[in-house]
């Protein structure tokens, strides 16, 4: 099957469920890692769909969801020292410690919202004099994109661009929750988009080290419950092995030349996660003959750090210790257009999903 409408093909995926029914002996539990992963669960449904004995639990993969305070204050107060600030726009309404984005830019920044960090090169080349920071956010995915900017702004000899990195690694994360004492996870659904620029090959030690199963799938109704058939066929048989559901797309080397343009931007360093907290080599940082580049740098303000929400259990969510209706905000004091924490509102956050689409308690 080639196209995505096959994908989404509501015989086929019923026949996979049926599968998994029948397949399935005891209670497995399994993280999708993926926010995009996680939309897919919840608003086709599947969750409610799935036989009991098999758990979905929700992982970190959503980068708005784990930036930390400090980045998103570190963008506000660029935009109050005049700066043009550039972002995706599933960033702008996400709370800082005192203001969100939108909030800043109504208070008079300069915020622009883009599709591409390409498209902030070009402000800052008919800008010459304004500086102009783009807010660098996300997985692996986005990396490409970001460094391309930094090279090209260095092609055409701007000095008045650069980029706030907030890029984060998923095979860090999965280790650091597999480590965490309160870890209940018997298998993974990788997520598709990571590895289709970084390949498969860093998930086979993980696999191999925690003898756990790691299915990379793809986010259509069929992609997900055809992983999920994969994962629970390895843990009924007790195999642990890296296997890609997602074979459209994602190749066992990834996107070489996408890895190329990383490796020379980037080095890997260590990253806060938002409710995590510091988890070491989860990073990406601009290489020493980049630091012209760096925003934090370049405008002093490395040095802001700021408490975490004592109220937003945004932490234990990301680390699948709780679903978003366990938290006493949920739909209350915490809702899209009042969010207490990023994944309320990013487009793949968990506490969004379960807002706009879930219709029960799982």
């Amino acid at each position: 099957m080639k196209y995505l409408s096959e994908y989404r093909n509501l015989e086929a995926t019923k026949g996979y469920l049926d599968l998994i029914a029948k397949k399935v002996t005891r209670t497995w539990k399994i993280m999708e890692v993926c926010g995009g992963q996680t939309h897919g669960l919840v608003r086709n449904g599947i969750l409610e769909l799935l036989p009991q004995q098999v758990q979905m639990i929700h992982g970190p993969g959503c980068p708005v969801c784990v930036t930390p305070l400090s980045l998103i204050d570190k963008a506000i107060e660029l935009l109050e020292k005049g700066v043009i600030v550039c972002s995706f726009g599933d960033m702008i309404r996400v709370p800082g410690s005192k203001k969100s984005l939108l909030e800043a830019k109504a208070d008079g920044g300069d915020l622009r919202v883009l599709y591409s960090p390409l498209d902030a090169v070009k402000i800052a080349k008919n800008n010459p004099e304004k500086e102009v920071v783009f807010f660098a956010v996300g997985f692996e995915t986005t990396a490409p994109a970001n460094a391309l900017s930094v090279l090209h702004a260095q092609k055409e000899g701007l000095t008045n661009y650069s980029i706030l990195v907030s890029h984060v690694l998923v095979p860090p994360a999965m280790e650091a929750i597999l480590d965490d004492k309160f870890c209940n996870i018997d298998a993974f659904l990788g997520a598709g988009h990571v590895c289709a620029i970084m390949g498969n090959e860093e998930y086979h030690p993980l696999a191999k080290k925690y003898s756990i199963p790691i299915i990379i799938t793809g986010f259509e109704p069929l992609d997900l419950v055809q992983g999920i058939y994969m994962a629970v066929c390895q843990l009924e048989a007790g195999n642990h092995k890296v296997e890609n559901q997602y074979a459209r797309v994602v190749k066992e080397e990834g996107n070489i030349a996408a890895k190329k343009v990383i490796h020379q931007v980037f080095d890997v360093a260590n990253r806060e996660w938002r409710g995590i907290g510091e988890i070491p080599n989860s990073g990406y940082k601009l290489r020493k003959e980049f630091v012209a580049f760096d925003a934090e740098t370049k405008f002093n303000i490395e040095k802001i750090k700021v408490p975490e929400s004592s109220i937003c259990i945004a932490g234990e969510i990301l680390r699948g210790i709780k679903k978003p209706k366990e938290c006493p905000a949920f739909g209350k004091t915490c809702n899209p257009s009042n969010p207490l924490g990023a994944p309320m509102v990013s487009s793949e956050g968990a506490c969004a999903a379960y807002f706009h689409f879930s219709t029960n308690d799982i």
